[in-house]
């Protein structure tokens, strides 16, 4: 299997994901923004917005390629080498903030001087925390890493805990989920069935979001949780552009900004030394965007 039969997958999983995302909304539907690098490659991201549960989701794909900037050279402590990038990224934004924001990652990074690796993740950001909701999520996450090596979910985990930190507020960005990078194959599991993981994160996605978005669509909210959701999605922006590697490599390689920040939620909010009333849904939520908890 060679890089360009992995970028056809890849697109196969955001046509995928793109149909099973409509269905589930209804009413949106995906528009499609075809680019080109001119450094090489390119992408296509898909956006759709106004929907009736969906407020903006971007499900993009990309295959760029090029030299390897120096400054990605040296964070990542490697030898000058053209590279080869392609994967798949997905942030949605509901209208309601009774349904959770939901990002997911699968990636493959190749360079002419034969390194490689796979990386990815999906994570959960609830703007109000339910266990329930936390408990099926992880399940799900976890039968899937435990159908390939039952060490992948308690290893990505706390990766993922790790990772999705927004370190300046001393709190995780959602419920979590897991994390990757830099894997290669091993005797035990051999590139083909690597790859094969890294596309089951892309396939479950779609099933564990669209409950979730059946789940919650239709619960009541008011002013009050409008303006909660718009100071969690603020949270959001700031763990994106001060934190996330992604964001950082994309920007660093000369990707396509708008494509980059698709993530960005429509509308967000900061005000200044908010505090959450004591026994309220909103306090609860704070108190548990902690690393290390078990969900399940």
């Amino acid at each position: 299997m060679d890089k360009n039969q992995i970028a056809e997958t890849f697109k196969n999983i955001q046509d995928h994901i793109c149909q099973a995302l409509e269905k589930a909304d209804g009413k949106g539907v995906f528009q499609e923004d075809l680019w080109d690098r001119a450094e090489g490659g390119g992408g296509r991201t898909r956006i759709l917005t106004h929907g009736q549960v969906i407020e903006k989701g971007g499900v993009a794909f990309s295959a760029v390629h090029g030299p390897t900037p120096e400054k990605i050279l040296q964070k990542l402590g490697l030898k000058k080498a053209d590279f080869f990038a392609t994967g798949v990224s997905i942030v949605i934004h509901p209208e309601s903030p009774m349904v959770p924001i939901i990002h997911m990652n699968i990636r493959y990074f190749e360079m002419s001087d034969g390194t490689y690796w796979f990386g990815g993740g999906i994570d959960l950001t609830p703007h109000y925390i339910d266990a329930e909701d936390a408990a099926h999520f992880h399940q799900a996450v976890k039968n899937t890493c435990d159908a390939f090596d039952p060490a992948f979910y308690p290893k990505f985990k706390k990766w993922a805990d790790d990772y999705f930190y927004i370190r300046h507020r001393q709190e995780t960005r959602g419920v979590g989920g897991i994390f990757f990078d830099r894997l290669v194959a091993t005797d035990e599991m051999p590139f083909e069935r690597l790859f094969e993981f890294v596309q089951s994160i892309g396939t479950l996605f779609p099933k564990v979001y669209t409950h979730l978005m059946q789940k919650n669509k239709d619960l009541p909210y008011g002013e009050n949780e409008k303006a909660w959701q718009q100071l969690r999605r603020g949270r959001y922006v700031e763990f994106n552009l001060v934190w996330d590697a992604g964001t950082k490599f994309g920007l660093d390689t000369n990707g396509r900004t708008e494509s980059i920040l698709m993530s960005m939620p429509p509308l967000a909010k900061w005000t200044y030394m908010h505090e959450a009333a004591p026994g309220t849904a909103e306090a609860f939520t704070l108190a548990h965007l902690k690393k290390d908890i078990n969900w399940i």
